[in-house]
């Protein structure tokens, strides 16, 4: 599972889409002028508490107001009014009309624009494919604006897109191919050279030179209107696989609708505590520009990238090729970029990068590390970078297996507890379960379990792991270990990386964020090394800075001054490169204690 799902942001409460104007906390809706597309309006002054805060987003009557009903055989809370596909989310988007929606180098294209190649794209799956309800669309390719438009064309049919990880090599592309079983697979010129002379016994189109003909295929078609329910399968994204193969875990129109939403309840929370405890928010915040480059592959690209933002009717700038630090910093000058998030290595390549100085980085509301736990150290270096959205950071925890997020926190509340991933969103349940599978009371550390309406349906073609992720009554067994205190959940470690020593338990992320808070050092990973007598000792692998000489002898110093003697690591590897990531951003460990070969390859 994705279990480092923890995605911190800084500026605008974390989540984009709610503003304040007066007294009143206005929804997302159309941003070009006018009133906003939804309507309801609510107080900023009347509220205080938490609770209070809670009851006026979801009590009766409220925007998101939320009802019990029952979800693939299980009573759950829903919100009342919600979208029931992403179709409708894509038929909404009409109110954004010419504004810009999708940016890759010189081309740009606007919401009504976008509407009609998605329109076109899905006549000719349909008729030149037979892509219909539950068949299945694969691609394989990096993030061009024909993957936005592929992925909301085979949705609104009523398909279901494999989001096929661009960074496979062939053999792993293809298992996903024949797991996934597609009727069609679409993938650029440099990823179908990967395996030429393959025959998929599928059409296989190649974006450079067969795109064109899906967006021009039917330039005056309608969206199809197939009846598509809420719980049919829409996507399915593959696991990062540092276990084995990668699962492809299903998600709904449902869930990801329900991201959406619970993303907006989110920063609507946010905004309303930030404004009660005295926060004066920005009166008159720029247009959301949001540069995009996280893969399309991964939830943080696809639901927050193309789905969230579409939602909100923000600007999307979309960048190909290799990650380069300074290409970022020049697009987000160039293109005033207010929301940006980068997985793993990204955020800290580029806030770290010597001459960021050089950029004007001003116009930054939101900026963000996502795909492992981010550091209080790198935390600080976001406030410095974008100071416009210091009072505004937050940060939200959940798995690709969850699809929505599962908690959220942000404002002066993660001030006041900065090692917390916040409190629970509506429409979802949360527990704490022993070894036994009873639930723990509060203060007590076990397994981190969810429920809510928005869990991976399964995963897919594979029943032994669904029966193992998803449990009676739908629960989601995460695989992470916390705790909830005073309703806030903390999480300390995933449970296959925790070490145990002399039967003490010990979380690799807490000494992995003292040694990254060193200033000699870039960033760490801690495992734990087998110990004839002990069971295992804690050995860190530490990136240092170019050109910092780092003392061992320090490094053991610096970790016992905030760490006990038990966690201290026993073992050191200092190294100059860079630690073995996967194509979301996670460390790795595998590869580095030597189980198995790294086969990623960064473009």
């Amino acid at each position: 599972m994705l279990s480092d799902a923890v995605a911190v942001h800084l500026g605008r409460a974390a989540s984009p889409g709610p503003e304040v104007a007066g007294e009143h906390l206005v929804l997302p809706g159309n941003r070009r002028g006018g009133s906003p597309r939804r309507q309801p309006l609510i107080q900023c002054a009347a509220v205080s508490t938490f609770e209070e805060i809670e009851a006026q987003l979801s009590g009766p009557g409220a925007p998101f107001e939320t009802v019990e009903e029952e979800v693939l055989g299980e009573r759950m809370r829903v919100f009342k009014n919600r979208k029931r596909s992403l179709r409708e989310l894509l038929e909404e988007s009409v109110a954004h009309g010419d504004a810009t929606y999708l940016v890759q180098d010189e081309r740009r294209i606007g919401y009504d624009e976008h509407l009609k190649l998605v329109a076109s794209t899905a006549r000719a799956l349909r008729e030149q494919y037979g892509v219909g309800r539950g068949d299945r669309v694969a691609i394989y390719a990096e993030n061009w604006l024909e993957w936005v438009v592929a992925y909301w064309a085979t949705v609104s049919l009523g398909g279901v897109l494999a989001a096929l990880n661009g960074w496979w090599t062939r053999d792993e592309l293809l298992y996903g191919v024949e797991l996934s079983d597609p009727k069609l697979l679409i993938a650029d010129r440099k990823r179908l050279a990967r395996v030429e002379g393959h025959d998929f016994g599928i059409p296989v189109l190649e974006i450079e030179s067969d795109a064109a003909k899906l967006l021009s295929y039917a330039p005056g078609a309608a969206l199809p209107d197939d009846p598509i329910a809420e719980d049919d399968p829409a996507v399915i994204l593959f696991t990062s696989g540092t276990t084995g193969r990668p699962k492809g875990a299903v998600n709904s129109h449902r869930a990801i609708c329900g991201f959406v939403q619970t993303a907006i309840f989110g920063g609507a929370r946010g905004m309303l505590s930030a404004v009660s405890q005295g926060v004066t928010p920005e009166a008159d915040p720029p247009p959301t520009v949001s540069l995009q480059t996280v893969p399309l592959f991964h939830l943080s690209g696809l639901y927050a990238g193309a789905t969230m933002m579409l939602v909100i009717g923000a600007t999307t700038i979309w960048r190909r090729g290799r990650f380069d630090a300074e290409g970022v910093l020049r697009l987000l000058e160039k293109e005033s970029v207010t929301n940006w998030t980068g997985l793993g290595s990204m955020a800290p390549r580029v806030l770290n990068h010597p001459d960021i100085e050089r950029y004007d980085l001003s116009s930054l509301r939101q900026l963000g590390s996502g795909g492992a736990p981010t550091s209080p150290s790198l935390l600080e270096r976001m406030k410095q970078v974008a100071p416009n959205g210091a009072r505004a950071r937050g940060l939200g925890y959940g798995l690709s297996e969850s699809v929505a997020s599962i908690s959220q926190i942000s404002g002066l509340e993660l001030e006041e507890r900065p090692t917390s991933v916040g409190r629970v969103l509506p429409t979802v349940e949360l527990a704490i379960s022993g070894p036994d599978g009873n639930t723990l009371p509060d203060g007590c550390e076990g397994e981190v379990r969810a429920r809510s309406p928005y869990l991976m349906l399964e995963y897919w073609r594979n029943p032994e792991a669904t029966a193992k992720a998803i449990l009676p009554g739908r629960w989601l067994a995460t695989g992470d270990v916390g705790r909830i205190e005073a309703g806030y959940l903390y999480i300390n470690s995933r449970a296959r990386d925790m070490i145990l020593r002399a039967a003490e338990n010990i979380y690799p992320v807490e000494i992995e964020q003292r040694l990254e808070a060193h200033p000699g050092v870039v960033e760490a990973a801690v495992v734990g090394v087998d110990h004839p007598e002990l069971g295992q000792e804690v050995k860190a692998i530490v990136v240092r800075e170019p050109g910092a000489s780092i003392d061992v002898d320090a490094l053991s110093a610096w970790c016992a001054e905030k760490l006990a003697g038990f966690k201290v690591p026993a073992h050191w590897e200092i190294r100059s490169e860079p630690l073995p990531r996967n194509a979301t951003g996670k460390v790795l460990k595998n590869v580095l204690v030597g189980a198995e070969r790294n086969t990623f390859v960064e473009e």
